[in-house]
């Protein structure tokens, strides 16, 4: 698994924001127009001294490749996907707490629920806030 620290203070990077959906046919001429623009270090970081970025997991719309954003800053609630550290191994999961225990779902059918408890040591490092995926 790598780990990414993001820049501590990065510069504002600008790129051009277009407020029309694209549609999967054919493009209107008159959504042509820019609305605004989008810093993508705030859209996706919510606090950048609590985030890094990591890359796991498949599913979930997470594929092989994909970069995590994760959040050290909120708390990890039932639902949530996590990185956690299970004695000590990485992985990127689902959390389910019901009736007081503790689970970690896989999003992958193939993997079965991690029931925790008894001498397994479970430390959530954080929260996935948002995945960033490259087409080329």
């Amino acid at each position: 698994m790598q780990l990414y620290l993001p820049v501590a203070a990065p510069l504002p990077q600008s790129v051009p924001l277009y407020g029309a959906s694209v549609p999967a046919g054919f493009p209107s001429p008159a959504d042509d127009y820019r609305d605004s623009t989008l810093d993508l270090n705030r859209y996706l970081i919510r606090d950048a001294a609590s985030s890094f970025m990591v890359r796991s997991m498949a599913d979930a719309g997470i594929h092989h490749g994909d970069l995590l954003v994760v959040d050290r800053g909120l708390p990890p609630l039932h639902g949530h996907i996590v990185l956690a550290a299970i004695d000590g191994a990485f992985t990127v999961k689902r959390l389910h707490r019901r009736d007081g225990r503790v689970a970690l779902l896989a999003e992958n059918a193939a993997y079965a629920p991690l029931e925790l408890g008894g001498e397994q040591e479970l430390c959530i490092w954080g929260v996935v806030t948002a995945c960033v995926k490259r087409f080329t």
